[in-house]
């Protein structure tokens, strides 16, 4: 499996694409922005995008998602509890948008719900809900790799924030201990912002959990 990462979007959003190897199937993750560059990669690494996946819906890791499938096409993922998240969160940075932005049209095409396991050739992710910094924040543990999407549940050293209209920071600090911390100590975790860190590293160092 490829892994490669973009920071993109005026809040340096952590956007990533899983390649699968064999099939040439390709996953997205998160983009937050700079989708003309997304796009030329994929097609560089001569991948086919069969689907862009949405943590939660902060404009900030949604807002290219529809001109990355208008480009390349691949469904849209998203939990249903932040799909008016999303659209609140697009509608509110209105003329920053341009009309390859605009979802007010627009549709998710799957919903994301806790268990479920999402197969894209060899590639496999589960889902886990992580709710907290939003109310339908996932997660994305793909076991084979070792490795977890966690958008802005948790950071290195840090957690993600519960002010938002529909956080919970006791929800979140549940969200982190039940899902995130009982995976094997060295699985890479990949956050919405920030450097990688390890469930190990987190468990041990991030002050939110001593």
């Amino acid at each position: 499996m490829t892994i490669e990462t973009f920071v993109v979007g005026m809040l340096q959003t952590n956007c990533y694409l899983l390649g699968d190897n064999q099939t040439h199937q390709a996953v997205v993750i998160d983009p937050g922005g700079d989708s003309e560059k997304i796009a030329r990669r994929i097609q560089q690494l001569g991948l086919n995008l069969a689907a862009i996946l949405n943590t939660h819906g902060h404009f900030d890791h949604t807002m290219d998602a529809w001109a990355l499938k208008k480009r390349l096409g691949g469904e849209i993922y998203l939990h249903s509890k932040d799909e008016v998240i999303c659209r609140q969160s697009m509608a509110g940075m209105g003329s920053a948008f341009s009309s390859t932005h605009r979802i007010a049209d627009d549709k998710v095409d799957q919903h994301l719900n806790e268990g479920e396991s999402l197969i894209f050739g060899t590639l496999r992710l589960d889902v886990l809900e992580t709710p907290g910094h939003t109310p339908g924040h996932v997660s994305f543990h793909v076991a084979d790799a070792g490795v977890i999407f966690v958008g802005d549940t948790l950071f290195s050293g840090s957690i993600g924030r519960t002010d938002f209209p529909g956080g919970s920071y006791s929800q979140l600090i549940r969200s982190v201990r039940e899902k995130i911390f009982p995976l094997t100590g060295k699985t890479v975790v990949f956050p919405g912002h920030g450097p990688k860190t390890t469930v190990e590293r987190e468990k041990k160092s991030n002050p939110f959990f001593q």
